[in-house]
């Protein structure tokens, strides 16, 4: 008599795995001031209120002439120049029949209605100013208020500072801002055959042995993000080891961040290390690279364990990690930008899972594939400049529309 096995458990598609990762991620607590100078990348904390307005005054967006549209009545007449208002000073009321010298930002005077920009002017001996165009009330004048109003909220709560945001920040007189505290995370990697780039010279690199390049490109990834980070280096194919290091990072530690050792050989101790300590609510994904993905509790961390093959952990990173390390930090947008764009090459073998393919634009504003999209051919994510994502089951021909989205997307 034979017993059947029981059916395997489905994998959780990405949609529900990011849905649940979101959902533990709640926003650390703590916020912190931070010059605005130093605040790029960092997530605003609470709203960001102007106490006054930009422009302050209507001023000139021109080098050239303030003048009372109404004076013009004799195109031939040159006008005297009454007054010179540069950037920074206050000028008088326009004298009636004359004109003001103005430079780009200084304010108008009371009493003119339009710059004309020096181009447009003709200089006579005398001094006076004779205009060659037809000026419209309001040409080249910044209305005082038309960047931003008094009491308006410029920046909202949850948005990720880039550089043009500190500058609005700045033109509103903010000289610090109150951000999110960074999560601090904990990494490292697992596996006998890791070797440190410097530790041994690639002619000595004994059989079997690789290079950690994981550990490089997903500290940079998490000090993009904004993370504090403490490498705890490289970990042995050994479970209580495991359980030391885990054990370690949980403390003072928001997050902990493995790569290796989530797939089920026998060699691959995160799992019961994890649920000796803790417990994993996540565990494979139905994503190609990717598939073994993990996440749950080590004491009051979160805990997030990655593949060991290096593109199977820098998209999962870029797909699972990313996102919820900005929830943790209160940041509104987390889903990356994507756009449909034409495939240049056939995919032919479709798989169960959802797949990401690594591509490339090319000058006929389609997508190139990169021909070799192992999960350990890290080379396919230099050359790319961005993921195909293709639905579970779907085969790709040449001129389908494809949704694309940009590493710039992922990476920022």
């Amino acid at each position: 008599m034979t017993t059947e096995r029981p059916a395997a458990k489905p994998l959780r598609s990405l949609d529900e795995a990011l849905a649940q990762l979101l959902a533990y991620a709640d926003m650390l607590d703590g916020a912190e001031q931070v010059a605005t100078a130093d605040a790029d990348g960092r997530v605003l904390a609470q709203d960001l209120v102007s106490q006054l307005q930009v422009p302050p005054q209507d001023n000139s967006s021109m080098d050239g002439y303030a003048l009372r549209c109404a004076d013009l009545t004799d195109p031939a007449r040159a006008l005297p120049v009454s007054q010179r208002i540069p950037a920074g000073s206050s000028g008088t009321p326009l004298a009636a029949m004359s004109v003001a010298r103005i430079f780009t930002g200084a304010p108008i005077p009371v009493g003119a209605d339009a710059v004309v920009m020096q181009e447009d002017c003709d200089v006579q001996p005398d001094g006076a100013v004779g205009i060659k165009v037809t000026p419209q009330p309001g040409q080249w004048i910044r209305r005082a208020g038309e960047d931003v109003t008094r009491g308006a909220a410029v920046l909202a709560s949850g948005v990720r500072l880039t550089p043009a945001e500190l500058g609005l920040a700045a033109s509103i007189g903010m000289d610090f801002l109150s951000v999110a505290r960074r999560p601090r995370v904990a990494l490292f990697s697992t596996g006998d055959e890791l070797v440190m780039p410097g530790a041994v010279a690639p002619r000595d690199m004994p059989p079997g042995a690789i290079y950690n390049s994981n550990r490089f490109f997903l500290k940079a990834l998490l000090k993009r993000l904004g993370c504090e980070v403490t490498d705890l280096g490289i970990v042995p194919d050994q479970r209580e080891a495991t359980i030391l290091a885990l054990r370690k990072a949980a403390e003072n530690h928001d997050v902990i961040l493995t790569s290796g050792g989530v797939s089920v050989g026998e060699e691959d101790h995160i799992k019961p290390a994890v649920q000796s300590l803790g417990h994993l609510d996540l565990w494979q994904i139905a994503i190609k690279p990717g598939k073994p993905f993990a996440y749950g509790r080590v004491t009051n961390a979160h805990f997030i364990g990655l593949p060991g093959n290096p593109v199977s952990s820098f998209v999962t990173f870029l797909l699972l990690v990313r996102p919820f390390l900005l929830k943790l930090q209160g940041a509104g947008q987390l889903e990356p930008q994507s756009v449909n764009v034409r495939a240049d090459f056939n995919w032919p073998r479709a798989d169960r899972r959802r797949e990401f393919l690594r591509v490339k634009r090319n000058p006929a504003g389609g997508l190139d594939l990169f021909a070799n999209q192992s999960s350990g051919v890290l080379t396919s994510a230099v050359w790319g400049d961005g993921l195909v994502d293709n639905p579970p089951g779907v085969a790709i021909a040449a001129g389908d529309m494809v949704r694309f989205i940009p590493f710039a997307e992922l990476l920022a």
